[in-house]
């Protein structure tokens, strides 16, 4: 038993069973006992790789797309560059250098890294030691300007709850005690507004989940995007509309049961898009249509930036590129699995990479 589930166990015998969304807080962020709190969970060494760790393309071709986005929209400056759970800075430093090339984008930004945890601060801090960066708790305190924000495996990590239909209404599945141990358990049948619209597409049984932490980041983004100009992109793994038990456990770059090692291993659930799209729409901004990851970097020219690279390369590095390439955009690995949102003012032009 990990030093966090007998934390946890002696809490839920005190007070009664917590909810999975209490659980997944304390999992990744309890401030002695927090998966993201205490480590660097990326790349080999850690529990997994995102995608701008898997290549160098990933963040370039998003730093290219922001500074796209700031032209379309008038090159605003000052701008705040932002960007939501940056991981170890991967992206943040790639897009950066592709985006010097762009007249005044770089002079203009102002960067601002939303992150919590103070291991992976440290982190960001080597890796973007040449530039000015300015860290961030939360999308509120970022300044008054045009937002050009970006958000990459932020949203999946966000603590969810989670609801089972029932004849009568809606169970909410907690973790409690089962013979000592940490196990998953129901309440008893409740009305959940919030849910009332899924009764029409779900059947007893179903499992729903709900992040109102992503809902009400996203709509913070979307507010000030609206009031200020800006534009957002999102890029995440899930789909549109929550439907079953999507909550997962990786450790060791391996799955395994949620409850097996409590802040040692990576929590997320996939990311429900309607949902966000709804939040930021709320808000007044345009949201572009929800497009696979892998259609969207092909859109942006991943195939040729791709080429450019391998001109360089033999032999295993160059094998090495050619399956990150792959593994970006083909459908059987993280082409369609990955998706992405952007979000933009009424009327400004639409963002690159998107159907209109």
């Amino acid at each position: 038993m990990t030093a966090l589930a007998a934390a946890l166990a002696r809490r839920i015998a005190s007070a009664g069973p917590i909810s999975v969304a209490e659980f997944m807080a304390d999992c990744l962020m309890h401030p002695e006992h927090g998966y993201y709190a205490t480590r660097d969970p990326f790349g080999a060494a850690g529990d997994f790789t995102t995608a701008p760790e898997i290549s160098q393309m990933f963040g370039e071709l998003l730093g290219l797309w922001l500074a796209q986005a700031w032209l379309d929209r008038g090159s605003p400056a000052p701008f705040t560059l932002a960007e939501l759970g940056p991981g170890r800075g991967t992206l943040m430093a790639d897009a950066l250098r592709a985006a010097r090339g762009v007249p005044g984008f770089l002079d203009a930004a102002r960067v601002h890294l939303v992150e919590a945890s103070p291991v992976l601060r440290a982190r960001q801090r080597e890796v973007l030691a040449g530039h000015a960066v300015t860290w961030a708790e939360s999308v509120d305190a970022l300044p008054e300007a045009p937002l050009f924000l970006v958000a990459n495996e932020f949203f999946d990590a966000l603590p969810i709850r989670q609801f089972q239909r029932d004849a009568e209404g809606w169970c909410e599945r907690q973790v409690g005690l089962v013979a000592g141990a940490l196990g998953f358990g129901l309440t008893a049948p409740m009305p959940v507004a919030a849910l009332a619209h899924r009764l029409a597409d779900t059947r007893p049984g179903d499992i729903v989940e709900t992040c109102a932490p992503g809902e009400a980041i996203v709509a913070a983004v979307a507010e000030r995007i609206a009031a200020q100009g800006g534009a957002a992109l999102i890029v995440d793994y899930g789909g549109w509309r929550s439907l079953g038990d999507t909550l997962q456990a990786v450790r060791g770059h391996r799955p395994e049961p949620v409850l097996a090692h409590p802040g040692d291993a990576d929590l997320t659930a996939h990311v429900d898009f309607e949902a966000l799209s709804r939040a930021a729409a709320a808000q007044g901004v345009a949201v572009a249509p929800l497009t696979p990851q892998g259609v969207f970097l092909e859109r942006l020219g991943i195939a040729a930036r791709a080429e450019v690279l391998a001109r360089n390369l033999a032999g295993a590095a160059r094998d090495a590129h050619l399956a990150a390439h792959r593994r970006l955009t083909h459908p059987q690995e993280m082409g369609t699995l990955f998706q992405a949102i952007a979000l933009t003012g009424r009327g400004s032009p639409p963002p690159l990479g998107f159907d209109p």
